[in-house]
């Protein structure tokens, strides 16, 4: 056997573990760590024939490293050596190394806690930090604290900073082995690429190949720009004739696709794998000499705001860029060609953020609820959840009833659990059982669990990729390879959730958007014109494209870009408002609106179908509450004032007359302020407008009534003696006083009506003098006055001759204390 790095520091490792229970071993990329230290570790006298359980963040790696170790044994995969990941399980009574994938691992914890049988957890390639891994960690470091303390833990990683790993495994001991790699040259961009990301990549790589020897791997972001570049490439190559070979590599191909894309080119052939990060460590991928890196990696960031999940394209950290750019020196000497500038990398992050700071927390808080936890603090953890997308997650469990309001999980809760699978796909698939539609909620589950095979289709209708699953959309674009996948993956899923196969499944789009609600309660959407909808959230979303469904009165988004001030749209199926009563029951609310419409001037009363933030249905409300109208028409005069309840001038004169009294005597008399009477509603006008609506109903009132109601018998005879309505002047007319302002009364009367009257008028027991307006014949102004005797002695004399000039006919003695007042122009006589 090929002697490796890792080699050199097994002896160490070995002698480690049996003296301590937890150690964190850091190995340069390719020195064999994944594949020589379960091996070395089967002869460990601690290990007493129990299991080892390597972690692998990826399917390719896991099978990869399995069938190497086999094949070092000289075995085949399932005998000694064998792995477990989703859909593909290789394992024999006899087989002591399993390597698994994250989700396996939880599985395996949650249905046996203690691990029995398991002698150490291997966690490899632990620096890429998946949130099934910190979880995994989490969980079996409590384990090992509360029932099995002989349980190993081995964190394994290529640019980990071991310090904070080790505090957390209890300062455990930490090995290094430097590794050997061949020398990889890098060369930067002299400057950013301009245009498209795959032109620039194209360019790199067919100079790569005419001057460098050896395959070539490229890291792109995403399938998207994979297969743009793929084309573009083809073309390139076409005119070469035949001998360079053009293979995708990334996480939703087939088993067979990725283990072709890794191994070695035939004599005399050249490749060039267009990788996502799938490519990044773990693997070997045979004959590569060349690594031509974007620098992108394309990440899940999930929104407690919104609850929704984006796809980010983000710059590498320097870690992930060194592990790339390490491909090329695993079995050569390579060269490693960088699409950003040496400026730009100094500009880089260190580490890549743990994938559990970015993501959809639900399927984490499930595990932890069937787990016993509700609280993350209660474990250990190299990086706790984030306290928001957790609470959201939790919310998000509640509405599928996964969880009880104490947090535990409910029986539902712990069957969608074992399915493991996303928990909104979970609740799909049993709810839809129960509903009759087992079969669909498997196919439409593989379906959301895989890349989009339609992604070419600018329809976002999800019923076409069921029925091209189905063979039902001819021309739709569905690869018979991926096809057998996803229906291959829906079996599985039906054999774990004891759901039998059907006829007519060729039906399974009718009820589409009905699964789709359960899986997405929260993304039902309504239309609200010319392709924008609004989502039960209250958040807006667009179809991006004018299409059948642009114009559906109601949609359930399965996948929805949150960016901008709508979402896009990208994948929806139908639903009708019929089936949204019937399979929504329960998250349906009648409400009743009783308010007042400011530009009616009424009360309206209307009930409402709400589904969150969608109104349904909306209809009159024939047997509204009498207490809640009244309360809505005294709101609504709150916010219109007083002014608009039916005030006449002996109303409003007797208010102002009630004002006046409290002004001079404010313990004896009520505050009847507008301000006073608008908090006061309840107690004085309440009683008088029961029945009422609008304010063509509050015109019946009687406001003089409803105010002197509130007086006793006594407090009228004082009010009328102490401040009347009229005071009768020496020409005998009657004249109302105005009580408008209740610190100065006015009494605004013809200066010739007042000859004789001597002194000026008190009233409120002889405490305030009334204010005289003297009125000209033709009743405009001419002198203020609260000193009737100063004004016949000094200021008559003046007025009179201003008077006299302008109205000659009329009377204007020179004595007016003995002239006789008159309400005419001269006295009779």
């Amino acid at each position: 056997m090929m002697q490796l790095p890792i080699d050199d520091i097994l002896p160490q490792l070995l002698d480690t573990l049996s003296a301590h229970c937890n150690a964190v071993l850091v190995a340069s990329p390719g020195a064999g760590k994944t594949t020589r230290v379960p091996l070395a570790l089967l002869g460990s006298g601690w290990l007493k024939n129990q299991r080892i359980i390597m972690l692998e963040p990826r399917r390719l790696a896991a099978r990869s490293a399995a069938r190497f170790m086999a094949a070092s044994l000289g075995e085949q995969v399932g005998e000694t050596v064998g792995y477990r990941v989703r859909m593909d399980t290789r394992v024999g009574p006899g087989t002591v190394i399993e390597v698994v994938t994250e989700g396996v691992l939880t599985r395996m914890l949650q249905s046996d806690p203690a691990l029995e049988g398991v002698g150490i957890v291997i966690f490899d390639e632990f620096h890429e930090r998946h949130l099934h891994s910190d979880l995994g960690l989490a969980l079996c470091l409590q384990t090992q604290a509360v029932l099995r303390e002989d349980l190993r833990l081995l964190v394994m990683s290529a640019t980990l900073a071991a310090e904070p790993v080790a505090a957390l495994l209890g300062d455990a001991p930490v090995i290094v082995s430097e590794g050997r790699a061949f020398p990889v040259e890098t060369i930067y961009a002299e400057g950013r690429a301009a245009g498209r990301l795959e032109d620039a990549a194209a360019r790199t790589v067919m100079e790569a190949i005419s001057r460098d020897e050896g395959d070539v791997l490229v890291f792109l972001p995403g399938a998207g720009e994979i297969r743009r570049l793929e084309g573009v490439l083809k073309g390139a190559l076409s005119s070469q004739g035949e001998g360079v070979r053009v293979v995708p590599l990334y996480g939703s191909l087939s088993a067979e696709a990725q283990d072709s894309a890794v191994a070695a080119s035939p004599q005399g052939e050249r490749k060039i794998v267009l990788a996502t990060s799938i490519a990044e460590s773990s693997i070997t991928v045979r004959g590569v000499r060349i690594v031509v890196d974007c620098g992108l990696s394309r990440v899940p960031r999930f929104s407690p705001r919104t609850g929704m999940t984006r796809l980010e394209t983000v710059p590498v950290s320097v870690a992930s860029a060194d592990q790339r750019r390490g491909r090329a020196g695993r079995e050569a000497p390579g060269i490693c060609y960088r699409l950003w500038t040496e400026a730009d990398h100094r500009q880089l992050q260190p580490e890549s953020d743990p994938e559990l700071l970015g993501s959809d927390l639900a399927p984490l808080a499930l595990e932890l609820a069937i787990w016993g936890i509700a609280d993350p603090a209660e474990l250990a953890w190299l990086t706790a959840p984030p306290a928001g997308a957790f609470a959201q997650a939790c919310q998000l469990l509640r509405s599928l009833d996964a969880l009880a309001a104490d947090g535990k999980p409910t029986p539902h809760g712990a069957a969608m659990a074992a399915l493991g699978m996303h928990p909104r796909l979970a609740h799909m698939v049993l709810a839809g059982d129960g509903l009759g539609f087992g079969a669909a909620s498997c196919h439409l589950a593989a379906l959301l669990s895989d890349r989009d095979p339609l992604r070419s289709s600018r329809s976002i209708d999800m019923r076409l990729r069921l029925e091209a699953l189905h063979g039902g959309a001819p021309g739709a674009g569905l690869d018979e390879a991926t096809g057998r996948r996803i229906a291959a993956e829906a079996r599985e899923w039906m054999r774990a959730a004891g759901i039998r196969p059907h006829a007519g499944a060729e039906r399974d789009a009718e009820c589409c958007g009905i699964l789709l609600a359960q899986a997405y309660p929260d993304r039902i959407a309504q239309r609200r014109g010319d392709g924008r909808f609004l989502l039960r959230s209250g958040r807006g979303a667009i179809v991006p494209e004018l299409q059948p469904l642009s114009s559906a009165p109601y949609l359930v988004v399965a996948d929805i870009e949150d960016a901008g001030a709508d979402s896009r749209i990208m994948l929806a199926a139908p639903i009708t408002l019929a089936e949204i009563e019937r399979y929504c029951a329960g998250q349906l609310e009648w409400e009743s609106h009783i308010s007042w419409d400011r530009s009616a001037l009424s009360v309206r009363a209307r009930r409402k179908l709400l589904l969150g933030s969608l109104v349904l249905k909306e209809g009159p409300l024939s047997d509204a509450d009498p207490e809640r109208i009244m309360e809505a028409l005294m709101g609504g005069i709150a916010e219109q004032g007083l002014d608009i309840l039916p005030w006449t001038r002996q109303s409003r004169q007797l208010l102002e007359r009630i004002r006046l009294m409290h002004v001079h005597n404010p313990d004896n008399w009520p505050d009847l302020t507008e301000a006073t009477l608008l908090a006061t509603m309840k107690d004085w006008l309440a009683p008088y407008i029961g029945g009422m609506r609008n304010a063509s109903d509050l015109g019946r009132l009687n406001m003089t009534d409803i105010i002197a109601s509130g007086l006793t018998w006594q407090s009228r005879q004082q009010l009328d003696e102490e401040v009347p309505t009229h005071l009768t002047v020496p020409s005998g007319s009657r004249i109302a006083i105005d009580y408008s302002d209740p610190t100065a009364p006015v009494l605004a009367v013809r200066l010739q009506e007042l000859f004789g009257w001597q002194q000026t008028p008190h009233i409120a027991g002889g405490k305030l003098p009334i204010t005289i307006h003297l009125l000209s014949p033709a009743h405009r102004p001419v002198q203020v006055t609260k000193d009737l005797a100063s004004f016949w002695q000094q200021a008559y004399f003046e007025v009179k001759k201003d008077l006299k000039g302008r109205y000659p006919k009329h009377y204007w003695p020179d004595n007016p204390l003995e002239a006789m007042p008159t309400n005419r122009a001269k006295p009779r006589g």
